[in-house]
């Protein structure tokens, strides 16, 4: 069983990740953004009220200036941050929660159970996944929930098809013979055993499905088929569009959210950058290699090496 000491997995995890800069700067980005979507709404106006002229531009008054129903694009890009974010981790909880079950039960009991979730893990990965999203999300009441649902059904397949790879992998390790002697249950195996030495592998599969979700959530909303009537980053861009943004050049209405949009995708991909960084033992080596050696000495490129005179 996983403990938290000086000698765990975890620990040594948590403190690699913790001394690597990119890691750092992208959680120190994703806490601002989770911080403002919490609390923002308590120094911001009304994003539901009608404050001032339609589409008015920037000012002292309005940071963001307003849309194309007098409302301010600061406190509803603040406000549209909440349900955005939420929608994003818990999909991404979600779709890395099904895909490491079905894919660890696959790949650790093999045979016919692994033939059977194969192909179910095969036929949502052959499924069109935007079509598919379209058709239930507009056939579906709108609304969170119903975002949730749809991108966790067309996006946990391909976790799934790693962790069944990894799995196969580990399963015939010795720690895990051992604990199948010691009269350990299967499921505890995969769980306890198994699971915490994919840890990198799964953190890095839910920062992808929360971009995935992301992404997927606002161009959902910016195509109309989200609950239009709530504040959301993808319902901005869906009223930025039926308000002719582009033609007024009401850049306003649209940039802060999709630079919202761009910076939170950006944290994350920082963190699994980080996260990477620290557990590839590819990496882990070269980064102690260069340590030991003179930067002048290094010669780099696809592999870096040093030159010796003489």
């Amino acid at each position: 069983m996983m403990i938290y000491n000086n000698d765990s997995i975890l620990y040594r995890w948590v403190k690699g990740v913790l001394a690597n800069k990119k890691a750092v700067l992208g959680t120190s980005l994703v806490g601002f953004f989770i911080f403002i979507s919490i609390f923002g709404q308590l120094f911001t106006k009304d994003p539901t009220a009608f404050l001032s002229t339609p589409l008015s531009p920037p000012s002292i008054d309005y940071w963001f200036g307003t849309n194309g129903q007098g409302q301010d694009v600061f406190a509803q890009t603040i406000a549209g941050s909440r349900q955005t974010l939420f929608v994003g981790f818990t999909t991404g909880f979600l779709v890395v929660m099904i895909g490491s079950l079905i894919g660890g039960i696959s790949g650790y009991y093999g045979g016919r159970v692994d033939d059977i979730l194969s192909l179910f893990i095969n036929i949502f990965l052959v499924m069109p996944g935007l079509p598919l999203m379209v058709i239930l999300a507009s056939w579906l009441p709108p609304g969170p929930i119903t975002l949730i649902g749809v991108l966790s059904l067309t996006g946990w397949a391909w976790n799934a098809r790693v962790i069944r790879s990894q799995m196969m992998a580990f399963k015939n390790r010795d720690f895990v013979s051992a604990a199948i002697i010691s009269g350990e249950r299967n499921i505890r195996i995969i769980v306890i055993e198994i699971m915490p030495r994919m840890l990198s592998l799964i953190a890095s599969s839910f920062i992808g499905a929360t971009i995935y979700s992301i992404g997927a959530q606002v161009a959902l909303e910016f195509l109309g088929l989200g609950d239009v009537s709530s504040i959301t980053w993808g319902n901005n861009l869906y009223w930025a569009s039926n308000d002719l943004a582009l033609l007024t050049g009401s850049w306003w209405t649209f940039i802060p959210t999709g630079l919202s949009v761009a910076i939170i995708s950006f944290s994350l991909t920082l963190i699994n950058f980080g996260i990477d960084e620290v557990t590839n033992p590819r990496l882990i080596s070269e980064r102690i290699w260069k340590e030991k050696i003179s930067n002048d000495d290094i010669i780099d490129g696809v592999t870096p090496f040093r030159e010796i005179n003489g």
